[in-house]
């Protein structure tokens, strides 16, 4: 099997590629090479998507090809140079015009033109529908995986591995919003062995390459019992409480990652794996996924912060 990965060096793109040299195929990264090393056992073909595709990426052969980018005009380039392979590309939910909805429409409108996210971060999702409408409207065969939170070893986002990190530490933890609140993640190296699957089964269609849906207190207590005690010290403490103390949502400085405001995201972390595994994706245990989170960077809500907003809930 002879595969083209567009990246190769961070994260899903590099899981993708190792597990690729361990199945013994033919692997070919195309990146800078500024990330880092591509794995060992690929071959880096050196190429910055903002210029034109080099020959040898036209000339290659491929069987199949994994791309995860998200400007459409570097998704167009790759396609046109390599339009005979079959394409596996790597989307969102985050596609999806509905967060209180898990159904699989309506999607935003595409952006078409490439956007600085610095500058607009909700172009995001536009873009990713305008590059899965390039691949499917210009490759020979494609398919397209919409991942919602990917999880594990080598997340650089820690919205995940915060919680296994804290965890770990025991005490009172704070947990957000309501035990019944429904949140879904899937880890990397479940989500790239699928996605090698696909390509060389060459399948076709579009998936929620999603985890299984689950209370958010099932997930809390199934990584504690991956990383310390089963039975953790939760304290659970609503919404408003939350943000009137000014804790951040989902990710970033101060942030309660998995926290979500609810209805308005209901259905983000509630997609239905299911036509996914029948198609062949094998999901481990979130216990399973928590060891490999503990030395992952994490920026949210610091111990001292968290601390402090127990003291006032109990205080109420």
């Amino acid at each position: 099997m002879k595969l083209l990965v567009l990246g190769g060096t961070r994260f899903l793109s590099r899981e993708v590629a190792v597990q690729a040299v361990t199945r013994e195929w033919d692997v070919t990264c195309a990146c800078r090479g500024e990330s880092g090393p591509v794995p060992d056992g690929a071959t880096h073909l050196p190429w910055d998507r903002a210029d034109e595709p080099p020959a040898a990426l036209a000339e290659g052969g491929w069987d199949a090809v994994v791309d995860v980018a998200r400007l459409p005009s570097q998704v167009r380039s790759a396609v046109a140079a390599t339009r005979d392979a079959h394409w596996v590309f790597v989307s969102t939910i985050s596609v999806y015009a509905d967060s209180s909805s898990a159904a699989m429409e309506p999607l935003l409108e595409p952006i078409t033109d490439d956007v600085d996210l610095a500058v607009d971060p909700e172009a995001y999702g536009g873009m990713k529908v305008a590059c899965e409408q390039l691949v499917q409207s210009r490759a020979a065969s494609s398919v397209v995986v919409r991942p919602g939170l990917i999880v594990g070893p080598g997340d650089p986002t820690g919205r995940f591995a915060y919680w296994p990190q804290r965890l770990a530490r025991g005490g009172e933890v704070l947990a957000p919003g309501a035990p019944a609140d429904v949140v879904q993640v899937i880890d990397v190296r479940d989500l790239a062995a699928w996605v090698l699957d696909l390509a060389e089964a060459r399948t076709t269609g579009t998936y929620d390459a999603v985890g299984t849906p689950m209370p958010l207190e099932r997930m809390l207590t199934e990584a504690a019992s991956g990383v310390a005690d089963a039975s953790p010290g939760l304290t659970w403490v609503d919404t408003a409480f939350l943000e009137a103390q000014g804790v951040a949502p989902w990710a970033g400085e101060g942030s309660l990652p998995l926290w979500l405001p609810r209805p308005e995201y209901d259905g983000m972390l509630a997609h239905d794996p299911a036509p996914a595994v029948a198609a062949g994706l094998r999901l481990r245990p979130v216990a399973e996924t928590a060891p490999g989170c503990l030395d992952s960077p994490v920026t949210a809500l610091s111990a001292e912060r968290e601390a402090e907003v127990l003291v006032a809930w109990h205080a109420r």
